[in-house]
């Protein structure tokens, strides 16, 4: 078969997307791979076919178990012979994998990087053929990318103890050059083959507000959404647990997922979730990675994120299925002060790294940190200000994030600039040292606070200055500062501004700085205005739901997740085309011939028995 046959009869395409065509082809001669492609470009199929074309087995090294045993699920129910290596199986399970393994039934196999340097596991791959090893997440392998794994160094080693040297391919939705750098090098790659299919994922609407109430917003957003599956993200377990609890008893079918939760509780509330017996996961950052599931429309962050790459790859969990999905981020000030007592004690427990390599990750979070609180407080466009973080040219206006849909004004803040900065000096004039931005704010506000009047504050000749601005409002043009490099906020476990090259400027020769501020609040975006941006064939939304109904009961049946059987995209084009026949059905995006036969007569019987009422 060519790679057009395996891919029809396998996974149900009649075409490649971007970037696959070309990496299964340089694969196919030979050679290494680096495929940097958003979540849900199709990362997968782009070394599963060539692993069924090519002699001998394929290896695909994956940092977690979930992941791992969906990629499997989902190869099997397409015909795919796969197996997958980790904690999971027990020692009769584990000698069994290999036992078929080395018979040959396999074509692919997925391990843990942690098992490649097990004897077993080596003693294996010299007596099989390895015809190609593909690291999945291979961002996890640069102490520069966020979810640096030193497990992941292994693979260079096993590498190098083979006999012989497969083709090695590397995969991951977020990478910078940096990053993208460190991949080839560690890895090894010889003269790979790269390609960037691009970060824009046109079906999200990207999102930042900064409300005063951030629970009131989210039960508010959850009541404009409330059919939908939907993702909270919170950044601690206490965050998590309240929130939870809050979407409960609001009437909301949520469950929670964190590292505090026993192994089988996280287990079933992650089957709850994937099998859509409850529609809202709220979770800690524990919960994402290898969740293939197609449907999620909409992906609230409770907290902002330590870092760009950890963000856009939590909201690229949002439209998998290439639907329009929403993807939005509650802010506030406090986020920053959480991520940074998250980010000076990590990595203590683990003893792989040296107090050297510790110091040098938390100079690197640190700076990313700022980065994402400027993503957070920026009035530019939203979904540029990610394209140019990941190296590409963003567009001026993209029409879908909430910066580009909403009413904006230009002004000239040099005013409150100067009143800004004469604070920040005259506060460390009077003590000897500086303080942070909200007690910078409330001077200049005029609080009547404690903290203020003790330090006496109340007497500097700034304070109250600008009691007709909120302080809502003086935190943001401060934000603005910050981000255009006016002034700096420290490092420290205290952050307090500071002044920088370009602050004497504004109080002697600046005639302006120019800040977009929004005029009005737009109301709430939703998911369903998104999909004005992105217009479809309309599907009979009945049948849509009768055959959800049956694919969810053949998952129950199978004990599958409802994707494994069909995506929603493959229900949505049965819809349209309305198959008469199996023959008919094999042209549905996402059947296979092995679905086809699996599946085929049952939804063919939904789908004409509806056709005749």
């Amino acid at each position: 078969m060519d790679k057009f046959e395996v891919l029809a009869q396998y996974f149900g395409h009649r075409e490649f997307r971007n970037g696959q065509e070309e990496i299964i082809d340089n694969i196919l001669s030979g050679r290494d791979v680096l495929g940097i492609m958003p979540t849900g470009a199709g990362k997968s199929v782009c070394y599963q076919v060539p692993a069924l074309m090519l002699e001998g087995i394929t290896i695909v090294i994956s940092p977690l178990i979930s992941l791992m045993k969906d990629q499997v699920n989902s190869l099997v129910h397409s015909g795919v012979s796969a197996a997958y290596i980790n904690s999971s199986l027990s020692y009769p399970q584990y000698v069994e994998v290999f036992r078929r393994a080395n018979s040959g039934m396999y074509k692919i196999i997925y391990v843990a990087p942690e098992r490649l340097g097990t004897d077993e596991f080596i003693l294996f791959a010299e007596r099989v053929r390895i015809s190609m090893i593909t690291v999945d997440e291979a961002h996890c392998i640069s102490k520069w990318g966020q979810d640096f794994r030193p497990s992941y160094l292994k693979i260079t080693e096993f590498i190098e103890r083979l006999s012989y040297r497969p083709i090695v391919g590397a995969f991951t939705a977020t990478a910078t050059d940096t990053v993208k750098q460190d991949i080839v090098d560690i890895l090894r790659l010889e003269e790979p083959f790269s390609i960037t299919t691009g970060f824009d994922r046109q079906n999200l609407f990207f999102e930042v507000r900064r409300p005063t109430h951030k629970l009131d917003e989210l039960i508010s957003i959850m009541n404009e959404n409330k059919d939908k599956c939907s993702i909270v993200y919170c950044a601690t377990r206490k965050n998590v647990e309240m929130v939870y609890e809050e979407l409960c008893k609001e009437g909301f079918a949520a469950t929670r997922y964190h590292a505090g939760l026993s192994d089988d509780e996280r287990r079933k509330n992650q089957d709850d979730f994937i099998y859509d017996r409850k529609n809202i996961m709220v979770a800690t950052n524990a919960f994402g990675m290898g969740i293939d599931k197609s449907n999620v429309s909409l992906v609230v962050h409770y907290n902002m994120p330590k870092d760009p790459e950890s963000y856009y790859q939590e909201a690229g969990r949002a439209g998998r299925d290439g639907e329009p999905a929403s993807c939005i981020l509650l802010y506030s000030g406090q986020d920053v002060i959480t991520n940074r007592f998250l980010i000076d004690n990590s990595g203590e427990d683990n003893e792989e790294l040296s107090d050297e390599l510790r110091e040098e990750l938390r100079r690197r979070d640190l700076e990313r940190l700022k980065i994402m609180t400027f993503y957070s407080t920026t009035t530019d466009c939203l979904r540029g200000f990610i394209l140019k973080y990941f190296g590409e040219k963003p567009p001026l206006f993209c029409g879908g994030c909430s910066n580009c849909c909403r009413d904006f004004e230009t002004k000239n803040i040099i005013t409150e600039a100067q009143k800004i900065v004469s604070c920040i000096y005259r506060v460390y004039k009077l003590n000897g040292r500086s303080v942070g931005k909200s007690t910078i704010a409330d001077i200049l506000h005029g609080s009547r606070s404690e903290k203020i009047t003790k330090s006496g504050y109340d007497k500097l000749s700034t304070y109250g200055i600008m009691s007709d601005t909120s302080v809502h409002m003086i935190r943001n043009i401060i934000d603005f500062l910050i981000e255009k490099e006016y002034i700096a906020v420290t490092q420290g476990e205290y952050p307090v501004l500071v002044a920088t090259k370009n602050t004497a400027p504004i109080i002697t020769e600046m005639p302006e700085i120019l800040m977009k501020l929004p005029k009005e609040r737009k109301p709430v975006v939703k998911i369903a205005a998104v999909k004005e941006k992105t217009p479809a064939v309309p599907v009979d939304e009945a049948l849509f739901n009768k055959l959800k109904e049956l694919r969810l009961k053949l998952a129950m049946e199978e004990k599958v997740p409802a994707y494994i059987i069909f995506t929603d995209a493959a229900l949505r084009d049965m819809c349209r085309r309305l198959p008469k026949n199996k023959m008919a059905f094999l042209d549905v995006s996402g059947v296979g011939r092995k679905k086809a036969e699996l599946y085929g007569d049952r939804f063919l019987e939904v789908i004409n028995a509806y056709k005749k009422r």
